[in-house]
């Protein structure tokens, strides 16, 4: 064994001769259960497309009851899908709730939950708080989900963004890029692909705010909580407009679906990684920040019904694994909704949290019935309009800024402005859509408030709620010198004159292995078989932890 200069550890394969019987043990043993993909390929598993938007709510779109703008492709898909009215995120902003639906977990169980924590194009982060870019340590057991679909067998692409707020482990994707497509899956693979559009993403709204108009801003319906001005209305309609030019990207996917013979045979999701783009709506545990819009539509159903029941991103790991056939792991935190292990009760309570945004720490909680909502804010005298550099690119929040300063915001415009915020909120949904009421001192509530606040108590515990600690105390006990702990370098055995085991510590961390030649990494369960003249190379990952230095292993 000998090392190069890059790092990686180089193995040559030594003539070793071991009897039939132990590579058989070892055969048996070594894969840990896990089918191998020969076996999973005989199962018929169904193609999966998340087709997903970013940063927009419900109330934007004509399927829920807005026809300020039309969107010919989602319009179609939805006439053809099952549509849920109450589907969430548990937190809202985009890095928190992209780590909740990989892994089926919330982000203050992950320790994902502050925004955002992983930055691998800026190490330093915010140094002005004294947080550099980390990745938590998960607690045991979580892996994103589609490491167990590709254990299946299945193709699993992103395109392209990730941003799970963890450095994404290399058995998570097959693809994940600008170009990854079901496209490079082998002859009758199953694939479970990803296709993100960032055109309706908050930036969008000053990057494209010179762009041509799709609707009329005159013709728009303008929120209580925003002045109806033209600084408020010319940025909803290139939020619309927006809208418009995601509809026809996707409307050329499903285009691409349709002509290689996959649309009838695909399950397809559309949803949004959270709730609007707009102030009060981003990084705000209101409706307007959490809740999106989600459709499902499946090959072959005449079932096109409309669904009330709670839905979080934490059940959208499960329900994809259940449809898939695969059982859920028991360190999942969500439901499946569908397919072979669907949960046969709905959820009664949905939970919600925000911490920190950028460079500016605030920590509320909140937890949605049927009809309520309690949030508990624990800086009372933080503003809700954080100050929040990025976000004041867009027109609207430095309009907002400007009215607020020249006390020139009417009642409900003021609300979210204002310097400071009360312990308790509650909220009538059914009469109170807006959240505009407080209800946090009516008398006439007073149980109800009391029951959710017990209610979410409890969650905080159960989920041990990491948002309790400071973060930089999180990183010191998460990091050694302020770096991520190194994993060490698997170790490999030679087994029969063809085969190649790996041992690796600890025990909760992935093996992954590729011939050289290969960009997908494939996830270790069993001995390697070796083909002559293979070189591959081998190493180890976990989240939260660095990689180990790569094994080239010379057949």
């Amino acid at each position: 064994m000998f090392k190069n200069l890059s790092g990686s550890v180089f193995y040559k394969k030594i003539p070793n001769q071991y009897n039939l019987f132990f590579l058989t043990a070892i055969l048996l043993s070594g894969c840990g259960g896990k089918e191998s993909p020969s076996e999973v390929s005989e199962v018929q598993r169904p193609n999966i497309l998340w087709v997903v938007c970013e940063d927009q709510s419900p109330e934007f779109f004509p399927m829920y009851g807005d026809s300020t703008v039309r969107l010919p492709a989602l319009e179609k898909l939805a006439d053809q899908s099952i549509l849920f009215q109450n589907a969430y995120s548990p937190a809202p902003v985009c890095a928190p709730a992209r780590s909740s639906i990989i892994t089926g977990m919330y982000p203050i169980t992950l320790g994902t939950h502050n925004m955002r924590c992983y930055t691998p194009w800026n190490p330093q982060n915010q140094p002005e708080i004294g947080v550099q870019s980390y990745s938590p340590v998960v607690p045991e057991g979580v892996r994103p989900f589609t490491q167990y679909l590709r254990e299946a067998g299945y193709y699993c692409t992103n395109n392209s963004k990730e941003d799970y707020n963890f450095a994404t482990p290399p058995a998570a994707w097959d693809e994940s890029s600008d170009s990854a497509t079901w496209r490079n899956r082998k002859e009758g693979q199953p694939f479970f692909s990803v296709f993100n559009f960032t055109v309706t993403h908050e930036s969008r709204i000053w990057v494209n705010g010179n762009e041509p108009l799709s609707v009329d801003p005159a013709k728009i319906n303008v929120p209580p909580y925003f002045p109806d001005d033209p600084v408020t209305r010319h940025d909803m309609a290139v939020n619309y407009s927006n809208l418009a030019r995601m509809d026809q990207q996707v409307g050329e996917l499903l285009q691409n679906l349709e002509d290689d013979g996959l649309l009838d045979n695909t399950i397809i999701f559309f949803y949004s990684d959270h709730g609007g783009p707009f102030p009060r709506h981003k990084r705000a545990l209101y409706e307007t920040g959490l809740k999106v819009p989600l459709f499902v539509k499946f090959p072959d159903s005449e079932d096109f019904s409309i669904r009330n029941e709670l839905v979080s991103f934490i059940d959208f790991a499960p329900t994809v694994l259940s449809l898939a056939g695969i059982e859920p792991p028991e360190h999942m935190q969500g439901k499946a909704f569908f397919g072979e292990y669907h949960s046969e009760t709905n959820r009664e309570y949905l939970y919600a949290a925000s911490d920190r945004f950028d460079e500016s720490y605030d920590r509320l909680r909140s937890v949605r019935s049927e009809r309520f909502k309690y949030i508990k804010n624990y800086y009372p005298e933080k503003p809700y309009a954080l100050s929040i550099s990025y976000r004041m690119n867009m027109p609207l929040m430095q309009h907002l800024m400007e009215l607020s300063q020249n006390n020139q915001l009417g009642e409900y415009e003021r609300l979210w402005m204002a310097t400071g915020k009360p312990e308790e909120e509650f909220y009538d949904l059914m009469n109170d859509p807006y959240e505009l009421e407080n209800l946090a001192g009516n008398p006439e509530y007073e149980e109800e408030i009391n029951r959710h606040r017990e209610i979410l108590e409890i969650w905080i515990n159960d989920v041990n709620d990491l948002g309790r600690f400071n973060e930089l105390e999180l990183m010191e006990e998460w990091l050694v010198d302020g770096k991520s702990q190194k994993l060490p370098t698997p170790q490999l055995e030679i087994v029969y004159e063809d085969s190649l085991k790996v041992n690796a510590a600890p025990y909760d961390a992935t093996i992954v292995w590729r011939s050289k030649e290969s960009k997908a990494w494939n996830i270790y369960s069993q001995p390697i078989h070796m083909d002559p003249d293979m070189d591959i190379q081998i190493k180890v990952s976990r989240i939260g932890y660095e990689e180990s230095d790569v094994v080239t292993f010379q057949n």
